[in-house]
């Protein structure tokens, strides 16, 4: 069985003829997604349980490899919210080198299907079951954010949606006003922006909007919560606020830590436990 060749779609845009006004089409839309997909991309890392550096060092690698070796010249590819439900409890459970080991057996269960020409098999998947996984993910994921929404200290994080509602409500006594009124304002620009100005993207505009609102707050006396304030890291035993300003080293998954803190050892037993959620991951990749 012949294997796709790499770099189809940037050959075919090559020999199609690629002028300068494409050239400055996709740089401009580069530049508009890049704003975007950055802290999107932070952000979707922070609410899987890592740390948002992460999420930032997976766009810069995974958006140009996807540009490059993609079959399509318009593919659409990116940080996606609708993986946060299925991650947050292997982060929980595993750690941060069991949600990349679990992921890159995604990735090879995706190759195998892939090869086996499995992705035909979507079209016998009733359309009800994928409207109710989709409006589900949503209902979740939303209710994931409202502690960062809000500014909210929990106790907990349980894995259970109803006792995630019950204590979100017995915590809104310690709602924080400036992380609320940036939340809100940022929600309003995103839904009322496009009837303003239709050509700038609402994204940029929350963006900038909300970054503004946040210093004018610190200044009035109204604390927002910063990613320098909650998080930090440790270079030579000295422990820095932020995110650090150079790469990761290169290591396995499972030379990373795990959920209490040590490395993960590799075992079958380990594989085993993953499996089922990196088939959940390739199923909704799919």
């Amino acid at each position: 069985m012949p294997l796709p060749p790499l770099f189809a779609a940037w050959r075919q845009s090559l020999r199609a003829g690629y002028a300068w006004k494409s050239l400055r089409g996709d740089l401009s839309a580069g530049l508009t997604v890049g704003i975007i997909a950055i802290p999107l991309a932070m952000a979707l890392a922070i609410a899987v349980g890592v740390a948002p550096q992460h999420g930032l060092y997976t766009v810069l690698v995974a958006a140009p490899l996807i540009a490059l070796c993609g079959g399509s010249r318009f593919n659409v590819s990116g940080p996606t919210a609708a993986f946060v439900v299925i991650l947050l409890p292997i982060t929980q459970q595993f750690g941060l080198g069991g949600l990349l080991l679990c992921t890159l057996m995604a990735g090879l269960i995706l190759i195998a299907l892939g090869l086996l020409r499995a992705g035909r098999l979507i079209e016998f998947i009733p359309y009800p079951v994928t409207l109710g996984f989709t409006a589900g993910i949503g209902i979740v994921i939303a209710t994931l954010q409202l502690k960062d929404l809000f500014g909210l200290s929990l106790a907990a994080q349980p894995h259970n949606y109803v006792e995630q509602l019950s204590l979100l409500l017995h915590s809104l006594p310690s709602l924080q006003v400036g992380d609320s009124l940036v939340a809100v304002v940022c929600l309003a620009v995103l839904v009322l922006w496009p009837r303003w100005v239709p050509r700038v993207p609402g994204h940029l505009a929350a963006l900038a909007v909300g970054a503004g609102l946040a210093l004018l707050l610190e200044r009035a006396g109204l604390p927002v919560a910063t990613l320098g304030e909650r998080f930090s890291y440790h270079l030579d035993g000295i422990e820095y606020p932020g995110i650090p300003p150079f790469l990761p080293s290169l290591a396995w998954p499972w030379q990373l830590s795990g959920a209490d803190g040590q490395p993960l050892q590799l075992s079958f037993e380990l594989i085993r436990q993953l499996l089922a959620p990196a088939f959940a991951i390739a199923m909704l990749g799919a």
